[in-house]
């Protein structure tokens, strides 16, 4: 067995260890979440903290790890006489992100169930983490069934299966922890609300303690053994310090003063729903425990909320974590005090600044340039003509995106099997029963009244005599399900002087906005490809992360010629490499353009035989017609032609003003 690094040799990262050492010390606090850019010790400080976990105590050959002095009544190898136990490590069970649902809860052997109505079941790792740690990293890629499955076990503290009829119950209490980088994709907002603490996580910027980091690890590499020795007693302090904490904290008192406080903060804040106050009531009860004292203070509540609330306060993926410090010290003094006075405590439980500033102070690009009336109101000028922005250097400052909107679906015709999603009709272990067929592999979702048709008429050559119905592993049936899968959504901006009028591009950027949050709740993938000048770029290879996207698409200059042929022969490059990558997943091109070509000898008929590249792949597409002025030359509806897909405005793209675009898509497509 490897020697883990030890916990307390882990560099800075105050807040990510003060936030896993009191889910040691208290496990209703509901478990941490670790937001953070790769390579800052997120997984090394999560398994260094099974180490500091106390042993336990349990039945002896129990699979589902029953305390002997409170042993589960419903446990599936109970019941438990009293008697034999043994005491081993607390566990920490890794959750990998393929894993499929029934390594995930257990699977029970419907063959045996039907055939001799006995519930052989085989425990999963939520059985193996009962008592322990389950740790998940990179949870944002998780299916979202298995989060589910995963955090209604962390909240009932049990985990059920259930297979046409027969159903198994076992305790899983566990410490959660998920680690993720949001480059590659967010949570769902109502997903991150069930980790009871979230902590933001990123490399440190000085010098002296980034060599101390390399050092700490390269004696590590050398000699594993040994350098854990010499972290030997700090490790046995802290693990003593938690059995303490855990032994005090039936004992603190969460006065009424420290309520109040939780749930003003809770208010100030505008956070939805309840669960915030009781983790930040768990939680200041903890840090109360961790710190020897049996009353909660301010600064515990203080530390709570840093802790408990930025994450909940997300409306959508664009907006950034944090908590606004000034305002949280004015709620905690209005509502029973100052919260400053615990500030010159422990210093290693201050928390980073780091949740509360940075992203959300960043100034909007489009506050400096303010004289742009004339120049840039222009671009529509001559019908093949250019806009010539000021200076003549064919380049302006981004413009502001304008409010996003709600959406109409656009969705990819026909049945996909791709990840599980809610964008198109797919092929899905989740969703409506369609059918039944002969299982591949490991039977996973029994269609009874197929299996029951299969086996019918063999009874009698089987031999059955009593009432139980004789099956055989030929008649076992899968049922085929239908549900919704995401897709890669890839974006194809204009981006030359054609579109550059600032209160134009700033519509065009809403709208593009506009299907990013959409892509973001419908669980896609996403790409961002722009063309201006002579050439295209890739400003986003396909990814999970929305916020990216977004954040690529705010700085996105505008000017210049117009090289449609070059951006949709760069998408298409685009779409290739990603089929090898991931075949089952299909793909969404949406144009956001006027239509306009410019540039290199016969661009127009260049740019449509670009498109006809996708017509023919079978690629659904949909142009965003960006035309505007009284003269309109219908561009983009020929680009769509081209293309095989469908062209809307900017105003039909909105949900409550277009009617039928998904069936308009899909009829497109089904002529071509």
């Amino acid at each position: 067995m490897s020697t883990p690094f030890p916990f307390t040799a882990v560099v800075g990262q105050d807040d990510l260890r003060l936030a896993l050492l009191l889910n040691a010390v208290s496990p209703a606090v509901g478990g941490v979440l670790v937001r953070g850019e790769k390579g800052t010790a997120k997984s090394t400080a999560v398994r260094a903290l099974s180490a500091l976990m106390p042993e336990v105590d349990v039945v002896s050959g129990c699979r589902f790890s029953c305390d002997p002095d409170a042993p589960d009544p419903g446990c599936p190898d109970g019941p438990h006489a009293p008697g034999a136990f043994a005491s081993r490590p607390a566990r920490m069970v890794e959750l990998p992100v393929g894993a499929s649902e029934d390594r995930l809860v257990g699977a029970l052997d419907i063959e045996r169930a039907l055939a001799e109505g006995v519930k052989a079941f085989e425990p999963g790792l939520l059985a193996d983490a009962h008592r322990g740690i389950l740790y998940v990293d990179e949870v944002n890629l998780l299916h979202d069934h298995l989060v589910d499955l995963l955090l209604d076990a962390a909240a009932m503290g049990a985990s059920y299966v259930e297979r046409e009829g027969v159903s198994v119950r076992h305790a899983a209490r566990f410490l959660l922890v998920g680690t993720m980088n949001p480059e590659e994709g967010e949570l769902r907002p109502q997903l991150l609300d069930r980790f009871g603490l979230t902590v933001e996580v990123a490399a440190s910027r000085e010098p002296d303690q980034r060599v101390e980091v390399v050092r700490r690890r390269l004696a590590y590499d050398d000699d594993p053994a040994g350098f854990a020795a010499r972290w030997a007693d700090e490790e046995a302090a802290v693990r003593a310090r938690i059995v303490a904490a855990r032994e005090l904290l039936p004992s603190v008192r969460l006065g009424d003063g420290a309520l109040r406080q939780i749930a003003a903060t809770c208010a100030a804040f505008e956070v939805d729903g309840m669960r915030a106050d009781i983790v930040m009531a768990r939680t200041a009860t903890a840090l109360a425990a961790w710190a020897g004292r049996t009353e909660v203070l301010a600064e515990d509540v203080r530390q709570a909320a840093l802790l408990a609330l930025p994450h909940r306060r997300r409306r959508n993926p664009f907006d950034a974590p944090g908590l606004d410090e000034d305002k949280l010290d004015e709620t905690l003094e209005e509502f029973g005090g100052s919260a400053g006075d615990g500030h010159d405590g422990d210093g290693d439980d201050d928390p980073d600044p780091g949740p509360g500033g940075g992203p959300g102070g960043q100034p909007e690009p489009d506050d400096a340039p303010q004289g742009d009336g004339d120049a840039a109101a222009r671009p529509e000028a001559g019908e093949g003509g250019e806009p010539q922005p000021s200076g003549g250097g064919g380049e302006q400052s981004p413009a502001r995106a304008a409010e996003p909107f709600r959406t109409k679906v656009l969705s990819v015709p026909g049945l996909g099997e791709g990840a599980a999603g809610r964008r198109s009709r797919a092929r899905t272990e989740h969703g409506r029963t369609t059918g039944a067929r002969r299982p591949r592999g490991a039977l996973t979702k029994l269609h009874l009244a197929a299996t029951v048709q299969a086996a019918a008429p063999h009874q009698r050559a089987r031999g059955r005599s009593g009432p139980g119905l004789v099956v055989r592993r030929d008649d076992l049936r899968q049922a085929t399900r239908e549900g919704r899968e995401g897709n890669l959504v890839l974006f194809v901006v204009d981006a030359s002087g054609s579109m550059a009028a600032r209160q134009r591009m700033s519509a065009v950027k809403g709208a593009v906005l506009s299907l990013l949050l959409d892509a973001y709740q419908r669980r896609d993938k996403v790409g961002l490809v722009t063309f201006r000048g002579s050439a295209a770029d890739v400003a986003l290879p396909p990814t999970s992360s929305v916020d990216a996207a977004a954040v690529r698409l705010e700085s996105l200059p505008t000017g210049g010629r117009t090289p449609l042929a070059a951006g949709l022969l760069r998408a298409h490059e685009v779409l290739r490499v990603e089929r090898l990558r991931d075949p089952a997943r299909r793909a969404l091109v949406v144009v956001v353009t006027d239509g306009r070509a410019t540039g290199g000898p016969e661009p127009v008929a260049l740019a449509g035989r670009a498109a006809r590249l996708f017509a023919a792949d079978g690629t659904a597409s949909v142009v965003v017609d960006c035309e505007s002025g009284p003269v309109r030359l219908g561009l983009a509806g020929r680009l769509a032609g081209e293309l095989g897909g469908t062209a809307v405005t900017l105003d039909e793209l909105r949900a409550d003003s277009i009617a039928g675009l998904v069936k308009d898509v899909q009829a497109t497509r089904r002529a071509a």
